[in-house]
């Protein structure tokens, strides 16, 4: 994985790939030129002529907001600027592109609001870690209650860039950042905060980005799309692979969905197993998908026996019971890939570290925030603790919500930005951790499994539309994995 444009750089990193640019011969006051610029024209090319309150801040965001208004200015726009204080308190470059503006400086007061129809805000860029002063909240407060478009310049102002916490923004109808995304145009509430988010290209050169270790990168079929598994004319049933889950009773509609998506996947053979009482139920409901008893303590155990399982799924509808913890450890010492969901996260919530010392080979957990709090004692922002559990417990963590976090426990984290709000529904987790599933019975490696899954359910989903049930998803795949056929290059 490389420094593509689905890479995403920490506020740290973006400094040190401008830092390392102007090294490599290209001015600072150029770059600022450049960004400002790139928030001129995506002013221009967004909204019609109007007149525009350009908000600028004590820093380089401010600077920026000074070369917009330039560039706005000599573009006939009427323009009004606005300034925390006199433009020769301003650093650098920013005091180098202030002193080219040619108007007026306003103090920053609601006053500067008057008469606009659009704000630029360039107050505070992405590296801001304190909360906003009453006077700029109060600013920024009054524009939103005029419903004032706001287009913020590298984030809105008040937006934590490296976590996508507030620390009192307001929402931008569109951002414009430069080069790459930042984790805060993708966590929540960050990514609603930045409405449509556009990247501009300000000159940082590939070269520089090459040399910056990046770890996080927006989920994205560019990142896993040569690793999804491939049909080929001698392939069997067996060689596509066989998923076996533990499906529950009398909760049956999980594992059915579940094993359902596994076929959709792409797994040759899905195969449930069930409480004995549960036969019939999953018999009847179920055709392409095979369904065995575990009548006895150690029927498990013999069809784990059989080297033809590839991969392996319990927790949807399986109940928080001591047979669910057994059943997890017995797959976990299987040596196949496992997929951990639902009540086989939550059955160890006393005893996590059980759980952690069991994982040896591949293994992926998926839980939502309220199970994922039950296992582990991670604090920070969602990325954060992740890549914390991920660490921790070795296992290949999906962290889901709107903002899905998929972390590998050697710190590379993907963050998804696809999932249309009508997955929350029940029962989509559980399609989600099918698809995994046939993707790992397939072979695919597990943190690129959950990567793709991710999206595929994403983009079935939006591809449904409103009226989406979890059972909808799985019928929906395969005409996804068409279309990323299709567009792959020749």
């Amino acid at each position: 994985m490389t420094t593509g444009k689905t890479a995403v750089l920490r506020v740290a990193q973006m400094d040190q790939a401008d830092r390392m640019t102007v090294a490599a011969g290209t001015p600072a006051i150029e770059l600022m030129r450049n960004a400002g610029t790139a928030v001129a024209r995506e002013a221009m090319q967004r909204w019609a002529m109007r007149p525009t309150a350009i908000l600028c801040g004590p820093g380089n965001n401010g600077g920026d907001g000074f070369v917009v208004a330039s560039a706005l200015a000599a573009a006939g726009w009427p323009v009004r600027v606005s300034s925390f204080g006199p433009r020769e308190r301003l650093p650098g470059e920013a005091q180098h592109h202030a002193a080219r503006w040619s108007g007026g400086i306003e103090p920053l007061t609601p006053r500067a609001l008057d008469g606009a129809e659009l704000v630029v805000d360039a107050l505070f860029g992405s590296g801001l870690s304190r909360r906003l002063g009453d006077d700029v909240v109060g600013l920024l407060a009054a524009a939103a209650q005029r419903r004032l478009p706001i287009l913020a310049v590298d984030v809105p102002s008040g937006l934590m860039g490296d976590t996508g916490e507030s620390l009192g923004a307001v929402r931008a109808d569109c951002t414009v950042t430069f080069t790459r995304k930042k984790p805060a145009h993708l966590l929540l509430p960050g990514r609603e905060l930045c409405g449509a988010t556009v990247v501009a290209d300000i000159g940082t050169p590939a070269g520089v980005l090459d040399r910056i270790a990046v770890d996080t990168w927006e989920n994205d079929p560019v990142l896993w799309r040569a690793q999804l598994p491939q049909l080929n004319s001698s392939a069997n049933k067996y060689t596509r692979g066989h998923a076996l889950l533990c499906g529950g009773y009398p909760m049956t509609g999980a594992a059915r969905m579940a094993a359902r998506a596994a076929a959709r996947a792409g797994a040759g053979l899905t195969t449930i197993a069930v409480p004995e009482a549960g036969l019939p139920v999953y018999a009847t409901a179920l055709t392409s998908i095979m369904v065995r008893p575990l009548a006895q303590p150690d029927d498990l155990s013999r069809l784990l026996a059989d080297a033809r399982f590839s991969a392996l799924l319990i927790g949807p509808g399986a109940g928080v019971t001591e047979t669910t913890r057994a059943r997890a450890l017995a797959m976990l010492a299987s040596g196949r890939p496992v997929l951990l969901d639902a009540d086989a996260i939550s059955v160890f919530a006393e005893r996590p570290r059980d759980l952690f010392a069991a994982i040896r080979t591949t293994c992926v957990l998926t839980p939502h925030e309220g199970e994922f709090a039950r296992l582990f004692n991670a604090s920070g922002d969602k990325l954060a603790r992740a890549r914390a559990a991920a660490r921790l417990s070795g296992a290949v963590i999906v962290l889901k919500g709107a903002d899905t976090v998929i972390a590998a426990p050697d710190g590379r984290a993907i963050v998804n930005s696809n999932a249309p709000p009508t997955l929350a529904t029940a029962g989509s987790g559980d399609v989600l951790g099918g698809i995994i599933l046939g993707l790992l019975a397939q072979g695919m490696d597990a943190f690129f499994a959950a990567a793709a899954a991710v999206w595929l359910h994403g983009a079935a989903a939006a591809d449904f539309g409103p009226g989406l049930l979890a059972e909808d998803i799985a019928d929906l795949l395969p005409g996804v994995l068409r279309r990323l056929g299709a567009e792959q290059p020749p």
